[in-house]
């Protein structure tokens, strides 16, 4: 009974942090970079809290972390925005992992996409490996979380395989961040175009690949 209860108001109290990052405005700057930038720096040291504290609580709920770790280094220098984005990439990923484990298991047991599903194996395996690839791969997303909370990987390794999947890809982001950012704004419309149909085109070989290859393993079941 004490349990439930306790899930009960840890579930309440992160419905209540998004009602007042909703309120407060905060949401709403996540979606405008300038005016994300304008407020952090106007915090002085504790822009650093506040980044932390929204990047770490908001983004296993729903809030891209994309949005954080590109915000990052157009806000601060490079060396500090590296170590703002993995302790803020740290706190979400744990916090997802223990919301999954210890509040919300057996709800979100049932809506793990089957993608995933599919690496259970793996993980009882090569817990760290696995932990390793798919953090490396897809970085944060809060299906992500969820689905290494209710597996049976253990928290330390869970822990330690996605910091050391984390170290490169943020380094690289928070390194470049700032040309990246400025050099996708000189991009012409014409160039945004032709990336998207580029993405499209790799999008549908893709799928014609993978539906060739299971017709190849059907007609070989058959046979």
């Amino acid at each position: 009974m004490y349990g439930r209860r306790l899930k009960l108001a840890a579930l309440g109290g992160v419905l209540l942090l998004l009602l007042v990052a909703h309120q407060t405005g905060i949401l709403a700057r996540l979606a405008h970079p300038e005016a994300l930038r304008r407020s952090l720096l106007a915090l002085g040291p504790w822009g650093y809290l506040a980044f932390l504290s929204a990047y770490g609580l908001l983004q296993p709920f729903g809030v891209p972390g994309t949005v954080f770790i590109l915000a990052a280094p157009l806000i601060w220098p490079w060396p500090l925005a590296y170590a703002l984005s993995l302790i803020g990439t740290m706190i979400a990923s744990v916090l997802g992992f223990s919301f999954a484990r210890f509040v919300a298991r057996d709800w979100i047991r049932s809506r793990i996409p089957e993608r995933l599903k599919k690496y259970e194996e793996a993980l009882a395996h090569r817990s760290f490996a696995t932990v390793f690839g798919l953090r490396f791969v897809f970085w944060m997303p809060p299906a992500l979380h969820a689905f290494f909370g209710v597996s049976r990987v253990p928290f330390w390794t869970h822990f330690l395989a996605s910091l050391t999947a984390y170290l490169l890809p943020l380094w690289l982001v928070s390194f470049f961040g700032q040309q990246l950012f400025h050099w996708l704004q000189s991009l012409s419309p014409l160039a945004w175009v032709s990336a998207g149909l580029a993405l499209a085109l790799a999008a549908f070989g893709l799928w014609c690949y993978r539906a060739r290859s299971g017709e190849r393993k059907g007609q070989g079941l058959k046979a």
